[in-house]
């Protein structure tokens, strides 16, 4: 599903128009990106949480030449569903 098919499928079940959909969309998209470059965590309820976690430098090895290198420090964004949402997914 791209950005597009949500702006369609939102208008469709909200009665906006496309254009008010895909604004309203940006926002919330805007809003869930700021939230997450700030470091805060995202919880919406019935879907899942969303933290930004700092990875620190670790050793790595390239695999072409197998030279040891520092794999840099970070940060990383994980995703933990909720339990509502696993059981739709499964159909439980």
């Amino acid at each position: 599903m791209t950005k597009a098919d949500i702006f369609e499928k939102v208008a469709d079940t909200t009665g906006y128009s496309k254009k008010e959909s895909a604004e309203l969309v940006e926002a919330v998209f805007t809003l869930i990106k700021s939230t997450l470059e700030s470091g805060e965590k995202l919880k919406i309820a019935g879907f899942g949480n969303f933290e930004v976690k700092q990875k620190a430098d670790r050793r790595g090895r390239n695999p072409q030449t197998g030279e040891a290198i520092t794999i840099e420090a970070r940060r990383i964004l994980t995703f933990k569903p909720s339990n509502v949402l696993k059981m739709a997914i499964n159909k439980i």
